[in-house]
């Protein structure tokens, strides 16, 4: 509706304008007789016509257009953060006032000045945003506080890959305040998690779910600032080998709960922060000669092999015990291997519990 009455506006303003161009030359040219005339209202009314009609069609593509162009910059607006922005304005003044400098002499030549600072002005403000938004990530303090990068220890920017936004160990993490610097999930961690909850496969759409609500809790109540990157994924590229050229280029840690993805990430130099090391390294440590009560509950790899679990997950695996299958039995702890899989618990049967599995 609205546009159908821009559109009878600019055809409206068209006719008048058409109009009063011909009562004016018609005026100038010392024909202001025939205005009364039928020839003289004949020529007005034909080219208010011809005028309103052209503006008509003009104005609706006009309108399209803006319209278009208004879409496209609030969808744009909408991707940008308020961090982005204000970095972008300080680029865009500090463009603008290198610019004007530059230009102090140019405006004082004759007929070119003026058009020469003007795209000086232009070219200095794009620029400036530019190069601001592409140091966005840059911690400027990072030489007065001796940071440099060749320790590589004080990195701030932390990428979060799906598996450990899933997990939803580091909403706890986060919460305690163990965490340093700013937590980033690229656009393309977003996108699989977003196809992961629209999967058909329960348990798949499940896991997406979870990662997204650990994704809005993270955003609501963590102590450190959580922000979405814009960078859209590459069809031509696996999540996680974009993963590490995005932490490559940002020059960030990588948070996740993938023990390939950390032999990977180190091999090409990248940090990587496994959550699986951090809660291994918190457990309670099984020493050799330490008894225990295990229910077996599958077979091991090894012939005759038996395992259980502890209350917190750990394997336990016990030599000769896959006859005992269902029931709690005493072991002896042998052996203890940890690694970021996980820990492992090797054990030896000592005696068969009494209680038998329900």
């Amino acid at each position: 509706m609205l546009d159908k009455i821009l559109k009878y506006a600019f055809g409206l303003t068209g006719a008048l304008t058409g109009m009063t161009l011909v009562r004016f030359l018609m005026i100038q040219n010392g024909m202001k007789d025939y205005l009364t005339t039928i020839y003289g209202i004949g020529v007005i009314v034909f080219a208010s016509l011809i005028l309103g009609i052209l503006m008509f069609i003009v104005g609706g593509r006009i309108i399209r257009i803006t319209t278009e162009s208004i879409e496209r910059i609030e969808l744009a607006l909408q991707k940008i953060t308020l961090y982005e922005l204000m970095i972008g304005a300080c680029g865009l003044i500090a463009g603008l006032v290198i610019a004007n400098l530059i230009s102090i002499p140019i405006v004082k030549i004759e007929v070119i000045g003026v058009a020469i600072s003007i795209i000086i002005n232009i070219l200095f403000g794009i620029c400036g945003v530019y190069f601001a938004l592409v140091k966005k990530n840059d911690n400027v303090f990072d030489g007065i506080k001796g940071k440099g990068a060749k320790s590589g220890s004080f990195k701030l920017v932390k990428l979060l890959d799906t598996s450990v936004i899933i997990d939803g160990r580091i909403l706890d993490l986060s919460r305690t305040g163990f965490l340093e610097g700013e937590l980033v999930v690229p656009g393309f961690v977003l996108e699989e998690l977003r196809h992961l909850a629209d999967s058909a496969d329960d348990v798949v759409r499940a896991k997406g779910r979870r990662g997204l609500d650990v994704l809005n809790m993270l955003k609501s109540d963590a102590k450190f600032p959580i922000t979405i990157d814009k960078t859209d994924r590459d069809p031509h590229m696996e999540v996680d080998e974009q993963l590490l050229s995005r932490a490559k280029e940002m020059d960030a840690k990588v948070i996740t709960n993938d023990y390939n993805l950390g032999k990977v990430a180190a091999i090409r130099g990248i940090e990587v922060l496994n959550i699986n090391d951090l809660a291994n390294s918190m457990k309670p440590v099984a020493v050799s000669g330490e008894e225990m009560t295990i229910r077996i509950v599958k077979e091991g790899k090894e012939n005759g092999q038996g395992v259980g679990y502890l209350e917190d997950g750990t394997m336990v695996v016990v030599e000769s015990a896959y006859k005992f299958r269902g029931q709690l039995i005493d072991v002896v702890v042998t052996s203890v291997l940890q690694t970021s899989a996980g820990r492992m618990v090797f054990a030896k049967f000592k005696n068969i519990h009494l209680s038998l599995a329900k």
